[in-house]
């Protein structure tokens, strides 16, 4: 168990503490930095810098023998003073920071790490899905086939009496676990109401699909185009099917609209905790509109984050002239600031829209024998306002899943390093999963950092396999090739799309075994400090915030997890299971298991 020792519990501890403090009395220790004050605005001391014992004492002392700094050289004690880390060495060397008011923390079996760093997800997103009806299969929820969508959407209606005419949302059905293999279509989600409009969302967040009354309210038919960088899936009359793929989803009714501003803030707030309770200390919420940039922005004035948010604006809709006039922030206000901007230039290998430059082996229902999807944003758009961006320093983020996409998104950095050396820029590959080895060699000239999905090989890596064929889709998420090129990589969930579950995370990485327990792509698993280090250091690397987060080194914020056992010492097979005992930001508290 975690124990906090508080020197006025008693004598012995009094008598304890003073016999470590006459240890090293009169001597002075070397810190890795100066002592920084408790702003978290303030930058931290160059890494490597030294400082002697500062004057006065630390607020919370961690020590054991599983501390894992990610640094390569793992102290037996940590020292917090405000929202900092002060120091870090072996217990007998922080001694002397300990005084009458200090929290010690004794370990134990525990394991102490950097708080964990949420590389891409949609915070806001998995918000609203706490009011959606949950379609998820397991192991996330149980909905394993088209009847158990229908029955839960019904209950969902029963039980809320939920007025007829009143949107019903539901979210995380996936086509390719169901019984029937397929998406439900209208007629499918008729069987649940057809006096409510109701819209569900696939896993992927790539494709939804409306019944008869939401089609009809939308006004959507058999005369409605296909919106560019989407796809109305159609009957062989012309008439919708119900089944909308990527921008043709904006045709359905939004559940958004009629969420009160109320309820959407108390949704952000419980999110919250759920990202506390998998140990995250940094969140990203991606794919904005900029005027609810702002109301987060403002909602954290009101209240401060607990937790650090990154931002990053929907590029694809915008002007030249608004995205001319977006300024990434460099340091958070109230825990939040605008981090960048995202593209979206492809769709979901789930959802079989990624796309692609050699046909699937297995595409949607329908799909001609050289399906490769198609792109979601119009290529010569975004080969035209990627420079700018780059030039001014705008951080990027890339939505690319297939190769084809990849190619993209690399030709338009490409065209800017053959008019000179690139700076600094970072942007991010987002999933890249389909790329291919000459592409990584792409990317490591590029100066371009892939976030893999890496949970794919666990929760699609069988359909991937019908869809890929086994050697494309045992390339999936490319870990190890990317680390053996030296290319820095970062590792996420998505979320919502599965759960910002870290650990879960951490362990399909190592183990990379699908559902059914075949291991897709041995030769591309990482070890656990290669995970570990792509959700800490790694991705505050991919922020610009290595200097801030991602390691336990002195000047660093003090952003923690407390690991029941450590990761490093555990079967992998047990990787997933690894409670989170307790979460610290800033120094705070904001998630302990045991409440």
């Amino acid at each position: 168990m975690n124990s906090e020792v508080q020197s006025n519990q008693g004598s012995h501890h009094n008598a304890e503490r003073t016999a470590r403090v006459q240890i090293l009395s009169g001597a002075v220790l070397l810190l890795s930095t100066m002592l920084l004050g408790a702003c978290t605005d303030e930058p931290a001391t160059p890494i490597g810098a030294t400082a002697t014992l500062p004057d006065s004492v630390a607020d919370s002392v961690y020590i054991g023998e599983h501390i894992i700094s990610m640094t390569g050289s793992n102290p037996g004690a940590v020292a917090v003073r405000g929202d900092r880390i002060v120091a870090t060495g072996s217990a007998q060397e922080i001694t002397p920071l300990i005084g009458e008011s200090t929290r010690v923390i004794e370990l134990g079996e525990q394991a102490l790490l950097p708080g964990f760093i949420d590389a891409h997800g949609h915070f806001s997103a998995l918000a609203r899905t706490a009011d959606y009806v949950d379609l998820s299969p397991p192991p996330v929820g149980g909905a394993e086939s088209i009847a158990d969508i229908v029955r839960a959407l019904r209950l969902a209606i029963e039980q809320s009496s939920i007025p007829a005419g009143t949107l019903v949302t539901g979210f995380g059905y996936d086509d390719s676990l169901l019984e029937e293999r397929r998406h439900p279509t209208r007629f499918d989600l008729d069987e649940a109401s057809t006096s409510h409009p109701i819209v569900i969302r696939h896993v992927s967040g790539h494709l939804a699909v409306g019944n008869s009354l939401a089609l009809a309210d939308a006004g959507i038919s058999a005369e409605t185009p296909d919106p560019a960088g989407g796809i109305v899936r159609r009957l062989e009359d012309g008439a919708p099917d119900g089944v909308m793929e990527e921008t043709a989803m904006t045709l359905l009714p939004d559940a958004v609209a009629s969420l009160t501003p109320e309820r959407f803030a108390e949704l952000r707030r419980q999110a919250l905790q759920i990202y506390a309770g998998y140990g995250i200390t940094t969140i990203q919420d991606s794919n904005l509109p900029l005027d609810y940039i702002e109301m987060l922005r403002q909602e954290a004035a009101s209240d401060a984050y607990p937790v650090d948010m990154v931002a990053y604006a929907m590029a694809n809709p915008l002007s030249d002239e608004v995205l001319d006039s977006i300024e990434v922030e460099q340091n958070y206000v109230n825990g939040f600031r605008l981090g960048g901007i995202k593209f979206t230039l492809d769709g979901s290998p789930q959802g079989r829209t990624a796309w692609l430059t050699e046909p699937y082996e297995q595409g949607p229902p329908g799909a001609a024998d050289d399906y490769v999807a198609y792109p979601s944003y119009e290529p010569s758009e975004y080969l035209r306002r990627i420079p700018a961006i780059i030039e001014r320093g705008l951080p990027a983020l890339v939505h690319v899943n297939g190769d084809a996409a990849i190619d993209l998104m690399l030709e338009g950095l490409e065209s800017i390093a053959q008019q000179g050396p690139l700076p600094d820029h970072r942007s991010v590959a987002i999933h890249a999963q389909l790329a291919r080895p000459d592409q990584l060699d792409r990317m490591r000239e590029l100066g371009v950092l892939p976030s893999f999905y890496a949970v794919h090989p666990f929760f699609w890596g069988d359909w991937h396999r019908l869809s890929f064929g086994d050697e494309r889709a045992s390339f999936i998420s490319p870990l190890r090739a990317a680390l053996d090129r030296g290319i820095p990589i970062t590792i996420h969930n998505d979320s919502p799309v599965v759960p910002p579950d870290i650990m879960r995370l951490v362990s399909i990485a190592v183990n990379r075994e699908t559902r059914s327990g075949y291991v897709l792509g041995p030769d591309q698993r990482v070890d656990v400090m290669e995970a570990l280090h792509a959700v800490t250091l790694g991705a505050a690397y991919q922020y610009f915030e290595e200097n801030e987060k991602g390691s336990l080194e002195a000047g660093k914020r003090a952003d923690f997890v407390i690991l029941a056992q450590d990761p490093r010492i555990v079967e992998s097979e047990a990787l997933a299971d690894i409670d989170i005992v307790e979460t610290i930001s800033r120094g705070m508290t904001i998630y302990r298991r045991d409440r």
